[in-house]
């Protein structure tokens, strides 16, 4: 399987409300972290979390982490 493009080696650190998201698996995205439908053509699929309640989320940014799809801190091993 590819592997997905790094879209930025932090995390995006967000309030959400209740609610269904889109997360850009694919790391495509131009509305990151949420997918645009950029990932057409390849192997990935956007994840759909649902959250429950208002709250912040660290959303992963280098798509790949293994708590997806938010962050784990797998960034801080990712090479340029």
């Amino acid at each position: 399987m590819e592997k997905p493009k790094v879209a930025q080696k932090t995390p995006y650190v967000m309030d959400v409300e209740p609610g269904t998201y889109a997360w850009c698996a694919c790391g495509l995205s131009n509305n990151q972290p949420y997918c645009d439908g950029s990932h057409k053509g390849t192997g990935f699929r956007p994840v759909i979390e649902t959250i429950e309640s208002a709250k912040k989320v660290a959303w992963c940014g280098c798509k790949h982490s293994g708590n997806v799809p938010f962050c784990d801190g797998s960034h801080v091993k990712i090479d340029d």
